[in-house]
């Protein structure tokens, strides 16, 4: 199986003064838009998913419904992938992403190719997951606005095709 993790486009949360969460729950901006309508495109033209799962939060929601309308798949949202809470230590953040991503790949297995819309942190943690990684680390996997991580299963393999890539925002 075949894992796209996607993070939204820019959105209004990103732009709060100090007591800014990431659970915080504003929508795309104009420029987000634009940018998920890019990546949703590229997605479409270069690797379609069968299916996609979504955070609950608004900017992943729209992104993911973006996405869904333009590949025509059916999409999912799982409160699981939203973005890390406040009553969340970094230990429960990534055992939160663990079983995430256990139950996205067990509820996925009739599908090649997936799509995962989600936010940045929870992007590290399910990439934490699907490497293995220990819990307790220094790792961060940087992902930009529409920035696509490419992850597979293949045979007894787990190959990162490419990590955040924005080349569909050229231009932008």
């Amino acid at each position: 199986m075949q894992i796209l993790l996607i993070r939204h486009g820019e959105a209004e949360d990103d732009f709060l003064d100090e007591g800014y969460v990431g659970s915080t729950d504003l929508p795309l901006t104009e420029r987000g838009v634009l940018q998920v309508q890019k990546m949703a495109k590229r997605v479409l033209n270069d690797f379609p998913p069968e299916f996609i799962w979504s955070s609950t939060l608004r900017r992943a929601r729209q992104a993911a419904e973006m996405l869904s309308q333009t590949t025509s798949c059916s999409v999912e949202y799982l409160e699981d992938l939203t973005e890390m809470q406040e009553t969340e230590n970094r230990l429960a953040f990534r055992k939160r992403g663990q079983e995430v991503l256990a139950s996205i790949k067990l509820n996925s297995e009739d599908f090649g190719r997936i799509a995962i819309v989600t936010h940045g942190g929870m992007i590290t943690q399910i990439i934490e997951s699907f490497l293995d990684l220990p819990i307790e680390n220094n790792i961060w996997f940087h992902t930009d606005y529409t920035g696509i991580h490419f992850l597979d299963y293949y045979r007894d393999k787990k190959i990162i095709k490419f990590a955040n890539n924005i080349s569909h925002l050229q231009g932008l």
